[in-house]
């Protein structure tokens, strides 16, 4: 199995974290040396374990963030 390389460069911010010490964060990070993308998914306490997630350029996070906060919540 191919090993995956990541760098986080900058946590944006955590948005929950489980019992277990689990955390899903919305991290800036850098996948098999490419260009950084944002990125949501759930992180181990060491970062040696990851689930799965979404990753977003610059412009599908401005959308999304668009269409966040033109709901009704």
């Amino acid at each position: 199995m191919t090993d995956i390389k990541f760098e986080i460069k900058e946590t944006v911010g955590v948005l929950s974290e489980s019992t277990k010490g689990w955390k899903k964060e919305l991290n800036f990070m850098s996948w098999n040396d490419k260009e950084a993308k944002y990125d949501i998914r759930d992180w181990s306490p060491e970062y040696d374990k990851m689930g799965k997630g979404i990753t977003l350029s610059k412009d599908e996070l401005i959308q999304l963030l668009e269409i966040l906060n033109s709901m009704d919540l």
